[in-house]
């Protein structure tokens, strides 16, 4: 798994839990290391060990642990410039969300080695969607709708969002807009540079 994947968790659960936890954490795991390093791929073995082991400190289900990684990575001062590459998707909640099937390619352009599963959105009546989420990164689909639940605060649209479970090779997940402009959402300025 790329480094940058498990760096975010490493931010996630440091900045959330405290470093103290984190290092429990990896030595549960047995890495021999605390840090990850952003750029560098590692075993998927290592990820999975990582993962474990914090939703067992946690007492935690890895879905829940994995929607709130989802809701860290768009919400936290930290990570503002995912936020700023979320946000060049369009100016409305719906438009972000038909942006969602450029989303693996527009991570490429930022990290060449970063592959994200295809996304694929259908719009059906009444402000609803779906959103599918091919295989290939175990639990993205928790991590995504983390994502989409902090994204719809972010554009100040009120959403309903459930993760519909497997279909073929595809994690469902439904997303109902009940209003567009429910409350103020955060500023953005398309021109402001990230922290």
């Amino acid at each position: 798994m790329h480094g940058l994947i498990n760096k975010a968790i490493q931010s996630f659960v440091c900045n959330t839990y405290g470093k103290s936890r984190w290092i429990r954490v990896t030595e549960a795991a047995h890495l021999g290391f605390v840090e990850f390093e952003a750029m560098l791929v590692y075993d998927d073995e290592v990820s999975r060990r990582v993962l474990d082991e914090l939703c067992r400190e946690l007492g935690r289900p890895e879905r829940e642990v994995l929607e709130d990684v989802g809701t860290y990575l768009v919400s936290n001062p930290n990570t503002e410039a995912l936020r700023r590459l979320l946000r060049f998707g369009g100016v409305s909640y719906v438009e972000f969300l038909h942006s969602l099937d450029d989303l693996p390619d527009r991570a490429r352009l930022a990290v060449s080695d970063l592959d994200l599963p295809a996304l694929e959105l259908t719009e059906s009546t009444g402000g609803r969607f779906t959103l599918a989420c091919h295989s290939g990164l175990r639990g993205f689909s928790y991590v995504l709708l983390g994502i989409l639940r902090a994204m719809a605060d972010d554009y100040g649209a009120l959403v309903m969002l459930e993760h519909a479970g497997q279909v073929n090779e595809c994690e469902m997940i439904e997303i109902t807009l009940i209003e567009t402009d429910f409350a103020e959402g955060r500023t953005f300025e398309l021109g402001a540079r990230a922290r």
